[in-house]
């Protein structure tokens, strides 16, 4: 059994809500265990011997859709995977404020030219690295909730569907899917 965990993007933070309770249960119902939510707003960790990251995802989209009636994308990563992004952060050394960190994930690896041409919005001082399927975020200055480097910032410029999740969030949902 393969330990994963499952990004919702845009709960509980607009018009799209969903109790964690009913969330546990529609992943629970598909034969996944030890489901687990982490604060509330759309993080599952579970248990499952289905190996396919975009069949889970897709699974838990549907079932949100069918029991809920609510369009949700999600974006699944293994404990594995996710310990690599949380051990591989450029800025976690030189940044003491977990807060000023976060971590992009995006639902596949974006086009190198729309990574080259990936740029700070005019006078933010905000740090970036892409690393594969993730966007490892530093602002140094403030927080993210100020800047218009942001999740739909990211999902414009780099033509991929993003959820971004703060380092504390990242740190945590990698030691629950651990064990």
């Amino acid at each position: 059994m393969t330990r994963y965990v499952a990004l919702l993007r845009g709960v509980n933070v607009g018009s799209t809500r969903i109790a964690m309770a009913d969330l546990r249960r529609l992943v629970e119902a598909l034969g996944h265990d030890d489901v687990r939510t982490y604060l509330q707003s759309g993080n599952v960790v579970f248990g499952s011997t289905v190996r396919d990251a975009e069949k889970l995802a897709g699974g838990i989209e549907r079932a949100i859709a069918d029991e809920l009636g609510l369009t949700v994308p999600v974006l699944v990563r293994s404990a594995r995977e996710l310990a690599a992004v949380a051990d591989g952060s450029p800025y976690a050394e030189r940044e003491k404020d977990s807060a000023r960190l976060l971590v992009a994930f995006l639902r596949s690896a974006p086009t190198k030219s729309a990574v080259a041409g990936l740029t700070v919005p005019g006078g933010e001082n905000v740090a970036f690295t892409v690393t594969g399927r993730e966007v490892h975020l530093h602002y140094p200055d403030g927080g993210y909730g100020r800047s218009k480097f942001t999740n739909a910032y990211l999902e414009k410029k780099l033509g991929v569907m993003a959820t971004t999740r703060n380092w504390k969030s990242v740190q945590a949902l990698a030691e629950l899917a651990a064990g």
